[in-house]
């Protein structure tokens, strides 16, 4: 029976919680989550321990903060001014905005607003969390050509419309 290999197609359906067993995220049901393994489409830690699995196994899968969104980086909370935000915006806590940092694309999400001031957040809402996966591999399939060469699941295996 085949496994889990780079190169392949997987479906998995899953339920991701905290270490205080609240649900972060779930898939639909009959609807599971597919990746190509092998392309970082998935965290890291997770990918991992699906390495070997096949049709059917479920398994209970603890991924560290460094195996998943990275540790927490306070250097990555900091204040803004206002007047660096689009002008007609109404700005609200839980807000998010793409900006440039280190010369990179980064999503910064605003944690605080005081005044004239806006505190935001760089890290991934999930950094410096343990997550917890019970996902159950429900598919798998070789990978067409194109979606290896493009790193990520087309829809039936075939071209980007």
């Amino acid at each position: 029976m085949e496994t889990i290999k780079n190169g392949k197609v997987v479906g998995i359906s899953y339920t991701l919680t905290n270490d205080k067993k609240d649900v972060l995220d779930q898939s639909q049901p009959g609807q599971p989550l597919e990746y190509l393994h092998g392309s970082y489409n998935i965290i890291p830690g997770l990918e991992k321990e699906l390495e070997g699995l096949k049709i059917g196994d479920a398994k209970l899968v603890e991924v560290a903060p460094a195996d998943g969104y990275g540790e927490f980086d306070e250097s990555l909370v900091f204040a803004a001014p206002r007047q660096n935000f689009p002008s007609d915006a109404e700005l609200e806590v839980g807000m998010q905005f793409q900006t440039m940092g280190d010369g990179q694309p980064m999503v910064i999400r605003i944690i605080e607003l005081d005044g004239d001031k806006v505190v935001v957040d760089g890290n991934h809402p999930l950094a410096g969390q343990t997550l917890f996966f019970d996902v159950k591999v429900e598919s798998m399939r070789e990978a067409s050509e194109s979606e290896v060469a493009h790193g990520h699941v087309h829809p039936d295996g075939g071209e980007h419309h």
